[in-house]
């Protein structure tokens, strides 16, 4: 993993946290995570990896427990859809959840969390 850097003092810094296993999210499967009281949904569409905030807007639905069809994951509450891609709802371009960085370290799966 490369890094550009240090900064001294800085608070706001995002870090990269280990998520998950590469090995344990299949392509066309999704994971649920908990990382510093953030709920993350982890996606893996053809093998690449797609982190984004894991609670619906609509009423806080798991998205990480959706259906993956593609590279869009269906709330299983009631039924809004995103492209885990970009975090776009697929209907309402207003609306798009929150994405996260992430890359892979051998079998790890990094998350790129900023400080808060």
């Amino acid at each position: 993993m490369r890094q550009f850097g240090l900064l001294i003092g800085r608070r706001d810094v995002a870090e990269f946290v280990r998520v998950a296993s590469v090995s344990d999210i299949q392509p066309g499967t999704a994971r649920e995570v908990t990382v510093r009281d953030r709920v993350l949904a982890i996606f893996n569409v053809d093998g690449k990896f797609h982190v984004l905030d894991g609670i619906c807007p609509h009423a806080g639905g798991p998205l990480g427990e959706g259906k993956l069809q593609g590279n869009i994951v269906t709330c299983p509450w009631h039924g809004w859809q995103f492209d885990v891609t970009t975090g776009q709802h697929c209907l309402t371009p207003q609306i798009c959840q929150q994405a996260f960085v992430c890359c892979e370290e051998g079998d790890d799966l990094l998350v790129e969390i900023p400080d808060t």
